[in-house]
């Protein structure tokens, strides 16, 4: 039976295993807001099903759905794909399931932090989100993993990615926004993941995607690859405004080193031109107080780093851009000799607010 821990992950030995090792499976939650995903989140819904078949190639995927929505999802995904009942708020799983770490044994535990929708009353993009919250429970319940539940200290998995090896990286636009820890300092944030990533150092990027609606999430703009290796989000075009965003974050990384010493391999993924949101996807949104609302010619914070690393593969979102689409295709290639790349056309992921990377959350099997 699974039970909440006291103490933390690091003094038990654990760590956050970098997402490029072995998993035991994926999990995502189905989309069905009508104040965020567009036409009954019929589209989306398509698309989700499009990523958890791509995946499933690979690995098992376990999707989680609210019970009005059980019978729909599950006549829309294979027999292959577990479909479970779950409540939830929307489909994030990246950001509100458990962050799992291991030890050197194989035991997997879970991470269980606080989630308020990315600001809660400061700036949370949604009201309320307690079913959100509980999900990381639930689904270290179901699989049966201990976890450790933190009530002091909210902090999403789409805002962290660790290279398993000692380091984590982090945006500092993120974790010290003022919706989520506003009492502690930047020092304090950063013993905190220490303690339950059972990593040695933090790397603080300034900033992330322009116009990222999750206070700039990590995962948006790099994506570690390999201990040591990282993928940037980059534009060449010195007049968009992403541009002094990357440079920032290539700047400060070239400068840096991780928990082992090591310089850091840097491999530059172009962004896609412009996603903006046309008339008529806008007006397929519900309009709902407490909501961001999504207008037309928003621009969305789309980024090829946004990709998911599943055994033997790399599902990556695809935008419809000849050019980029297929030349992030070759540059994840070359990073991934040894895994196949999956594009995903995910235009109706993007326009919901996030990509492949915040709608799913590996497993690892420890091993």
């Amino acid at each position: 039976m699974a039970k909440r821990l006291e103490g933390t992950p690091r003094a038990d030995g654990f760590r956050m295993p970098g997402e490029f090792e072995h998993h035991a499976g994926c999990w995502i939650l189905w989309p069905e807001r009508t104040d965020n995903w567009r036409n009954g989140a019929k589209p989306a819904q398509k698309a989700f099903r499009d990523v958890a078949k791509a995946i499933a190639r690979f690995e098992p995927v376990t999707v989680g759905v609210n019970e009005s929505q059980y019978s729909a999802a599950r006549e829309m995904l294979p027999e292959n794909i577990r479909v479970v009942e779950m409540s939830n708020d929307d489909s994030w799983v990246r950001d509100c399931g458990p962050t799992f770490v291991v030890n050197e044994a194989g035991e997997v535990r879970g991470v269980d932090w606080s989630f308020n929708a990315w600001g809660g009353l400061v700036d949370g993009l949604y009201f309320p989100w307690d079913k959100d919250d509980k999900v990381a429970r639930k689904i270290c319940e179901m699989e049966g993993k201990d976890s450790y539940r933190l009530d002091d200290f909210v902090l999403e998995g789409g805002s962290i990615h660790s290279d398993g090896d000692g380091t984590a990286i982090v945006t500092e636009a993120c974790l010290l926004s003022e919706g989520r820890n506003p009492d502690m300092t930047k020092e304090e944030i950063e013993q905190k993941l220490k303690d339950y990533l059972g990593v040695e150092k933090v790397l603080w990027l300034p900033n992330g995607i322009y116009l990222d609606e999750t206070n700039e999430h990590v995962d948006n703009i790099v994506h570690y690859v390999a201990p040591g290796k990282l993928v940037l989000a980059w534009t060449d075009d010195e007049s968009d405004p992403q541009y002094p965003l990357s440079k920032s974050a290539l700047d400060y990384l070239e400068k840096e080193t991780d928990a082992k010493g090591r310089k850091l391999e840097i491999v530059k993924l172009h962004i896609p031109d412009e996603v903006l949101i046309t008339k008529e996807e806008s007006e397929g949104v519900d309009t709902v107080d407490g909501t961001l609302p999504r207008e037309e010619g928003d621009r969305q914070a789309a980024s090829y780093a946004n990709f998911y690393i599943a055994n033997g593969a790399v599902i990556l979102p695809l935008f419809g851009d000849k050019i980029h689409d297929e030349a992030a295709k070759k540059t994840l290639q070359e990073v991934f000799p040894e895994r196949e790349i999956v594009g995903v056309f995910a235009r109706e992921i993007i326009l919901g607010g996030g990509n492949i990377h915040c709608i799913t959350q590996q497993q690892p099997s420890g091993q």
